[in-house]
């Protein structure tokens, strides 16, 4: 998963991802995390919560696309088709 994303980029995750492991990955790959603590670590590492915010829209963007039926359950076999209903349902979900 790492290696499809840019050096120098922002990864914003839940506290799900939060690990030694997956941080010390991201450092290699020079990408910064924007990672809120788990509640179990003894020192909370910083993140950046204005940046952090901006991940519920994406959050909530999601959910509203699995709205449509088409999309949740995928009825579309072929991958042009699906992407052609995500698209039509993105922009549907952006203009409403």
């Amino acid at each position: 998963m790492l290696e499809h994303l840019p050096r120098n980029a922002v990864l914003i995750a839940d506290r799900a991802y939060d690990s030694k492991a997956f941080r010390d990955a991201l450092a290699e790959r020079e990408i910064t995390a924007c990672i809120p603590s788990s509640r179990t670590r003894k020192i909370p590492i910083p993140h950046d919560e204005r940046l952090y915010r901006k991940r519920n829209a994406v959050e909530r963007f999601f959910a509203r696309l699995k709205d449509f039926r088409r999309i949740a359950m995928r009825y579309d076999r072929c991958p042009n088709s699906f992407f052609a209903a995500v698209i039509i349902a993105a922009i549907t979900i952006a203009f409403l």
